[in-house]
C-alpha cells in the first residue's frame, strides 16, 4: 500500500508529494505555488484520488470511498 501521495495542481501544474492519512480522506488541499484549492472531483472521495498518483490508503484497501472525510 502506497502512503505517499504526489498530488498535481490542474491550474500550474506544481507537484508535491504528500503523507496521506490512513484512515481519513483529505477534501481541501491548497496549492502552496498558486492558492488554488483542490476539492474532490464528482465521484472521488479526497484530493489524492482525484489529483494524486495513488488514491487514498482507504480506496487501496477497500476499493470504495471514505467515511472520514478532513
Amino acid at each position: 500500500m502506497k502512503r505517499e501521495s504526489s498530488v498535481t495542481c490542474p491550474r500550474c501544474g506544481q507537484a508535491e508529494v504528500l503523507a496521506m492519512p490512513m484512515d481519513a480522506c483529505v477534501v481541501v488541499y491548497d496549492c502552496p505555488a498558486c492558492g488554488m484549492r483542490l476539492t474532490p472531483k464528482p465521484g472521488d472521495c479526497c484530493v489524492f484520488c482525484s489529483y494524486g498518483d495513488a488514491p487514498c490508503p482507504p480506496v487501496q484497501a477497500q476499493g470504495c470511498g471514505c467515511a472520514n472525510p478532513l
